[in-house]
């Protein structure tokens, strides 16, 4: 276990996190917890309440922590913001080596979780309250913060998946939306035979996605229960998984799909652009490219969403990219009051409906995912289409989850490697995928797990 621990923090010591909100406002790390706090960024007026410390980077939680505030007579939230993503965790790490300085309430993305829950740095809270708000997540939100049988965040905002695309190209080149990954390739042929651009972007630094599409298929990378004495099952190479790799390598190769890694200047110079047809993404990705400046000036109205392509047209899976979550951490001096801020942060309708209608989220509480306001909203970014309606409620509805690994983020490392030597056409997807499986399961073993 200790050299478990020990891998654990060297690798979130180096890791880069792929978010799907942009950083909030400033301030310094919480000193106090339980009982007082200073260097809040947020002003508590009632005073004579316990307090709660928490970290977090939502760009509205100024206003998500006093809504909070304000309803609440029994506790009262310090709120700070330490950092975005890795930023933060790399301070939530050096706290949780040093035995202090951590907040009682952390926002991690949901495949972090396993990489802290395995150094005992968080407080599974299904006995502190789990039933009275059960019902106000989906099945496979409640998945993905769980470790186990355990739980150990509320799902906050989520990333179920769906085809963006160019009204425009898709016009010019007589294109219509892909039900299929069959038929997007076929499009995406049709498109390259008429001189049109990429259908699409097959990047080597987005694992989680490749991940995502793998799993849609019926791949199932980790099973991981730490009841289960340190084994781990490590499954990267299945005929699945394979097929995914092979698949899109075929698109890179032959030139469907364009190669660029995402997230970068000149990718979204090529979306503004109309270099790409389709972006393959998540719920968050409009309030993401609108950020970025695409949806605007000469490509305003110009996007429009459909349901992800599907492997199986009669067996349909929906998969989710991104999400994050509150946790209450084991150095919470008072977990049931912890748990108790990280159930009800983001939780009341002037919060969720700000941070829906602002892009800030795709929320995950069904009292917002079910409101019929967020449902037929009208989305500027895809010229009034009612996406929520159409595709991402739908996909949120149908995700059933995932289990990650404690490992997550070598694993996302381990698969940019083999994706960039699939795309520079050194392996096939299958060579990828088992090489892979021997880095992953080999790395696993190093850090004293038994691969099944």
């Amino acid at each position: 276990m200790k050299k478990r621990l020990l891998a654990a923090a060297a690798m979130l010591a180096a890791a880069t996190a792929l978010v799907a909100c942009s950083p909030g406002g400033g301030g310094g790390a919480s000193t106090a917890s339980g009982s007082g706090a200073s260097n809040c960024t947020n002003t508590i007026s009632k005073k004579n309440l316990p307090v709660v410390t928490m970290w977090g980077w939502y760009p509205n939680m100024q206003l998500v922590v006093d809504n909070f505030n304000k309803q609440n007579n029994e506790v009262q939230v310090c709120w700070t913001n330490v950092g975005q993503g890795s930023d933060e965790y790399d301070k939530f790490q050096t706290a949780i080596s040093a035995g202090t300085g951590a907040p009682d309430v952390i926002m991690i993305e949901m495949d972090r979780i396993p990489t802290f829950q395995i150094q005992n740095a968080l407080v599974d809270i299904k006995k502190y309250g789990f039933d009275a708000v059960k019902a106000d997540y989906s099945e496979g939100a409640w998945k993905d913060v769980s470790v186990g049988d355990a739980v150990y965040g509320v799902p906050v905002d989520g990333g179920p998946m769906a085809m963006i695309y160019r009204k425009d190209i898709f016009e010019k080149y007589d294109i219509t939306p892909p039900k299929t990954w069959a038929e997007y390739e076929q499009a995406a042929q049709k498109m390259k035979d008429a001189g049109g651009p990429p259908f699409g972007d097959f990047a080597a630094n987005v694992s989680a996605l490749t991940m995502a599409l793998q799993i849609q298929k019926g791949a199932a990378p980790f099973t991981y229960d730490p009841a289960q004495q340190g084994s781990i099952g490590v499954k990267l190479n299945d005929q699945a998984s394979k097929e995914v790799l092979d698949y899109w390598g075929r698109l890179a190769k032959n030139g469907l799909v364009g190669t660029q890694d995402q997230f970068t200047p000149e990718y979204i110079s090529g979306v503004i652009n109309g270099k790409y047809a389709t972006y393959i993404s998540a719920a968050w990705a409009p309030g993401y490219l609108t950020g970025a400046g695409v949806g605007k000036g000469e490509d305003t109205g110009k996007f429009a969403v459909a349901p992800l392509p599907q492997w199986d047209p009669g067996n349909p899976v929906q998969v989710n990219w991104g999400g994050s979550a509150f946790s209450v951490t084991s150095q919470a001096k008072n977990p049931e009051l912890a748990a108790k801020v990280a159930y009800g942060l983001y939780a009341d309708e002037e919060s969720l409906t700000h941070g829906w209608t602002n892009q800030v989220i795709f929320p995950l509480n069904l009292k917002a995912i079910n409101d019929p306001e967020f449902v037929n909203l009208k989305v500027a970014f895809f010229d009034g289409q009612q996406a929520n309606k159409e595709v991402y409620v739908p996909a949120a509805n149908a995700y059933k989850g995932v289990t990650y690994s404690p490992f997550g983020q070598y694993y996302f490392d381990a698969m940019t490697k083999q994706v960039s030597a699939l795309i520079e056409g050194s392996v096939t997807g299958a060579q990828a995928a088992d090489r892979l499986q021997a880095d992953v399961a080999n790395y696993a073993k190093e850090q004293g797990f038994t691969v099944q």
